[in-house]
């Protein structure tokens, strides 16, 4: 993994990083500082990029603001990268990307799981990598909720579902749509959400200390952490038996002809 040296960029990483997202002019807002909660070193901090990517600090750092500047460092270091020519998807890096597959057919089937896939990254044509990875967050955490085989069998259409979710991106109702099911799992069997979490942050603290983007860990770890926190103050709901779906919202069934 590639970061600056520390003598050259240490006072200004945190004003390099402001001053490069500043200068993109971007729509989705300002750069998010989090640290997580600890009474003593060593201390993690998060920062949230414009478009939703995360990344943390991968040092053990001493103070507070060493791990700022160390979480800025990585973005920063990431951010630079993504502005290459390489990091942006063409049809060319998408051919590229399906090579190794088993089938071109499957790769044409938007049916298929590599054909979603091949899909996904058609849909994100001209744009950057991280952009793409943005757009996969969200998949992923419907994957992990399980949201997406509740679609399926309903016989939602991957180009209608990835399309749906396309537009509508990770919002606080999703999060919190999320967070009443796995309090549904809990309900049928207790512990279940409390060893979801203790997993949930090792895969985040593992891949914090490897410099890698972070947004999936995280949502992971504060959706659950929500669940946990409505375990004993959100009244009973005997409807959940599975990922919540809002039917004014959920993508369309698609008709399978014979």
């Amino acid at each position: 993994m590639l970061v600056f040296p520390d003598r050259t960029f240490r006072l200004n990483i945190v004003a390099m990083l402001h001053n490069f997202w500043e200068q993109k002019q971007v729509e989705q807002g300002l750069l998010l500082y989090e640290s997580a909660p600890s009474p003593r070193p060593p201390y993690i901090y998060y920062v949230t990029l414009p478009g939703g990517s995360c990344f943390g600090n991968y040092k053990e750092c001493e103070t507070q603001a060493e791990a700022r500047r160390d979480a800025a460092r990585v973005a920063l270091m990431n951010s630079l990268v993504n502005e290459l020519p390489s990091r942006r998807i063409t049809p060319l890096f998408i051919t590229h990307s399906l090579q190794e597959a088993v089938s071109v057919e499957d790769a044409c089937d938007p049916s298929t799981s590599l054909g979603a896939y091949c899909l996904l990254l058609q849909s994100y044509t001209g744009r950057t990598m991280l952009e793409f990875q943005e757009g996969m967050t969200v998949f992923q955490l419907l994957h992990w909720n399980g949201t997406l085989k509740i679609l399926r069998e309903r016989q939602c259409s991957r180009q209608n579902v990835i399309g749906y979710y396309l537009q509508r991106g990770l919002d606080a109702s999703m999060r919190s749509s999320m967070a009443l099911d796995w309090l549904g799992r809990e309900r049928q069997t207790p512990r279940q959400l409390r060893m979801e979490l203790r997993a949930a942050q090792r895969e985040l603290d593992v891949a914090r200390r490897h410099g890698n983007e972070l947004r999936f860990y995280k949502e992971k770890t504060e959706i659950l952490s929500l669940a946990l926190s409505q375990e004993f103050t959100h009244q009973p709901h005997t409807d959940i038996h599975g990922p919540h779906t809002d039917s004014q919202e959920s993508p369309e069934p698609h008709n399978h002809h014979q």
